[in-house]
C-alpha cells in the first residue's frame, strides 16, 4: 500500500503541484481514507520527501538507461532532453520551483543529491564529446561542467512555468555546446535542433 501511496501522490504532485495537492485529494483519488496515508506518512512532507527521492531515482536511471544507447555526446544531450519532457511533459508548473518554493528544505536536499549525479553525468559527457571530436580538445570538462550546472539549474530554480523552463534549458544546451564545438560538433548541434521539438 506504502507504494501505491507514493505512486499515486507522485503523479499528482508532478501534474497539479506540490503545494495545491491535499492529504484528501490523494485519498480520493486511489478511494481510501485519509486515516491510511497517515499510517504510513505522519505529514505530507514525509510524502514529499519520500516521492521526491523516488523521482530522483527515476530520472538518474532513464539517464543512465540514455547514456548506455552509445549516442554520440550532443546526440545523447538532446536524447536527455526528451527524456525529461516526455516525463514532465502533464505538469504545467515547474516541480522544482514549486519544491524551492513551498518546501526549500525538501529542495535542498533534493538538490545535494541532484549537483552529485548531474555533475557525473555533465562530465562525463565532455569527455566523451572530446573523444569524438565533437567538442574541442582544449577544454577544461570541470569549467564548463560548472558553468552548465549553473545555467540549468538557475532555470529550474526561477522558472515557474514547465513549459518556459523547458525552452530555456533548450536554449542554455545549445549555448553550451557552441560554446565547447568543434565544426563537426557544430553541424551535429544544427542536425539535433533542426529534429528537435518543444
Amino acid at each position: 500500500m506504502k507504494e501505491k501511496i507514493i505512486a499515486k501522490a507522485t503523479d499528482l504532485f508532478l501534474k497539479l503541484g506540490f503545494k495545491s495537492v491535499t492529504m484528501d485529494d490523494i485519498a480520493g483519488e486511489m478511494c481510501i481514507s485519509k486515516k491510511t496515508i497517515y499510517k504510513y506518512f505522519c505529514n505530507k512532507e514525509i510524502l514529499i520527501a519520500e516521492t521526491t527521492e523516488i523521482v530522483h531515482k527515476a530520472i538518474h536511471q532513464s539517464i543512465n538507461t540514455v547514456v548506455a544507447k552509445n549516442h554520440n555526446a550532443i546526440e545523447e544531450n538532446f536524447e536527455i532532453r526528451k527524456m525529461f519532457k516526455e516525463m514532465f511533459k502533464s505538469g504545467e508548473d515547474s516541480p522544482s520551483y514549486q519544491l524551492k518554493k513551498h518546501y526549500p528544505e525538501i529542495y535542498k536536499k533534493v538538490m545535494s543529491r541532484e549537483i552529485n549525479e548531474c555533475n557525473f553525468t555533465f562530465k562525463q559527457n565532455i569527455e566523451r564529446g572530446i573523444k569524438q571530436g565533437l567538442y574541442r580538445k582544449d577544454l577544461n570538462p570541470d569549467t564548463y561542467v560548472g558553468f552548465y550546472y549553473t545555467l540549468i539549474f538557475n532555470i529550474k530554480e526561477s522558472t515557474s512555468s514547465e513549459k518556459e523552463s523547458r525552452f530555456l534549458e533548450l536554449q542554455a544546451l545549445e549555448y553550451h555546446i557552441r560554446a565547447m564545438a568543434t565544426k563537426e560538433g557544430v553541424l551535429e548541434l544544427e542536425k539535433q535542433l533542426h529534429n528537435y521539438t518543444l
